[in-house]
């Protein structure tokens, strides 16, 4: 696979279980049971194989703080009519900002909220296992790891805590600055954040080696553990890109000034095997880059911006910017969401406009359907929509919101999709019909 040799020392550098973190006085070597085959990223799922995940399964059969939601009836709001949606949680109590679900069963959720509440809970019939008690500000960042055994939940002062799923139990937390991301390494018990001081910070969790990797002198806006789990990209307020050597604790590319964005990162996306990275900001850019080289071998923009060259940076920033972006996994397709509202689809290999789907309000965020050409998209009409990218066609929308979706998930088979809302609430919607 090209990712395992983009860069000239990936294939001479120690595998991940040998990182250096730093403790709290010393340098703290860690080293794993056994080093198993030469692949790193093998290595670090191998550490994980004897998880004993029984007693998830046993969760599901009963709830010890007994809580059973009714269904919601009779929202009033702004935006009230027909509700789509199987299952509402409501035990939030005030606006609903992230999501995530577990990615080994999919059956579980964990969403965070204005509240400075975090609860876990089941997708099946939105039944609470339990709540990640103790934030002190609105919890914005909430994940499992990779093999749903750990859950991790940030608020935006910087306090990250994580829990261990079977036993209900805090296993680690951590108070770093005020956070702007929050990651789970693809393969491995490590933690990726990256906070307003522009630091991102690594641990491996729950024993708390940590390792930090300085950026400029402001915030890092957003961030992505490539596919190969050996490295990172990184997006800053000043507009700057940065790819990071997990391991070696150094920058293995920066982009700046013209290669940069001219304004704050919003969002960065990677393709499938890590060759490609997407960045997005408020300058309403998106930018190609290879992982490989470092070079930007792309920019896209909207036709309705880069047809009004003599608006100055301030007006475009103010009126439009980039908020999700991500590449299709079966066709050389990338999507851009966009904050007025334009979905544009573009090719990959021809770097052209390919459609342009139009909402009727701002695009908070876009995902893929793996294994399709399907992009949904979730919106500040509080509407859920599924378009056809080889066509630019709607395929179908999802309502029962009553106020602006702040973020969603879907499922690994694609049947379920599960949206937070201003409204207070999650919800969960099943996909596949038989209308599609």
């Amino acid at each position: 696979m090209e990712s395992e040799s983009e860069s000239g020392a990936a294939a001479d550098t120690p595998p991940l279980e040998t990182l250096s973190f730093h403790g709290d006085e010393e340098i703290i070597e860690v080293v794993e049971l056994d080093p198993g085959p030469p692949d790193p990223a093998d290595d670090l799922a191998q550490e994980m194989e004897d998880v004993d995940f029984e007693e998830e399964e046993e969760e599901e059969e009963g709830n010890e703080e007994g809580w059973v939601l009714e269904p919601q009836e009779g929202v009033v709001g702004s935006m009230e009519g027909p509700d789509d949606s199987e299952v509402t949680f409501a035990l939030h109590s005030a606006s609903v900002f992230c999501v995530s679900l577990d990615p080994k069963t999919n059956t579980l959720a964990v969403t965070g909220g204005e509240d400075d509440k975090a609860f876990v809970w089941r997708l099946s019939d939105g039944e609470l296992l339990f709540e990640c008690a103790g934030h002190k500000d609105s919890v914005t960042c909430a994940g499992f790891s990779h093999d749903s055994t750990l859950v991790a939940t940030g608020d935006m002062s910087g306090l990250l805590k994580v829990w261990q799923v079977d036993t209900k139990e805090e296993v680690w937390s951590f108070e770093a600055g005020d956070l702007e991301w929050m990651e789970w390494h693809p393969r491995a018990p490590v933690l990726l954040a990256g906070t307003a001081d522009g630091n991102t910070w690594m641990w491996k969790v729950p024993n708390g080696d940590c390792k930090t990797f300085q950026g400029p002198n402001c915030p890092a806006t957003c961030g992505r553990v490539l596919p190969d789990g050996k490295r990172a990209v990184v997006g800053y307020e000043d507009g700057t890109i940065r790819i990071w050597d997990l391991k070696q604790g150094n920058p293995i590319h920066v982009l700046k000034g013209t290669e940069g964005h001219q304004g704050p990162l919003t969002c960065v996306a990677t393709n499938q095997d890590g060759s490609l990275v997407l960045t997005g900001s408020v300058d309403c850019q998106a930018k190609l880059v290879s992982a490989t080289t470092g070079k930007v071998v792309g920019v896209f923009r909207p036709e309705t911006v880069a047809s009004q060259p003599s608006l100055g940076e301030g007006e475009e920033s103010e009126s439009n910017s980039v908020e999700s972006l991500g590449f299709c996994s079966v066709m050389p397709l990338a999507a851009v969401g966009y904050l007025d509202g334009t979905l544009a689809i573009y090719d990959l290999s021809t770097q052209t406009l390919r459609h342009q789907c139009q909402h009727q309000s701002g695009i908070v965020q876009l995902l893929w359907e793996a294994g399709t050409a399907v992009v949904y998209t979730c919106s500040l009409d509080g509407i859920v929509r599924l378009w056809d990218a080889r066509t630019g066609r709607l395929l179908t929308d999802y309502r029962g919101h009553t106020a602006e979706i702040l973020d969603f998930a879907l499922s690994k088979d694609a049947s379920l999709v599960v949206t937070t809302s201003g409204d207070h609430k999650a919800k969960v919607f099943c996909v596949q019909r038989p209308d599609r």
